[in-house]
């Protein structure tokens, strides 16, 4: 099932916009997902299971990386903008 996640990155750092740019970077990595790079959020869209194992592993990488942030998500589970 085709998902929709929006995320919001609030990093507890002076450089958070450093922080935030590394973080949708690291996005690209994941090759089956489409990210979408907004103003104040980003979109990640892909297979549920995929998109979820992404934000598992980007939540981690962030906190083991530059520390304490906060993480707004809206999921969409079978929502694909068309």
């Amino acid at each position: 099932m085709v998902s929709t996640a929006e995320i919001s990155m609030y990093p507890f750092q002076e450089n958070y916009k450093e922080l935030i740019k590394a973080f949708i970077a690291k996005l690209s990595y994941f090759p089956d997902l489409q990210v979408t790079p907004g103003p104040t959020s980003t979109v990640v869209i892909g297979e549920y299971e995929q998109l979820m194992a992404c934000l598992t592993e980007m939540f981690r990488w962030s906190h083991e990386e530059h520390g304490k942030a906060v993480f707004v998500v809206k999921i969409m589970p079978g929502y694909e903008p068309s």
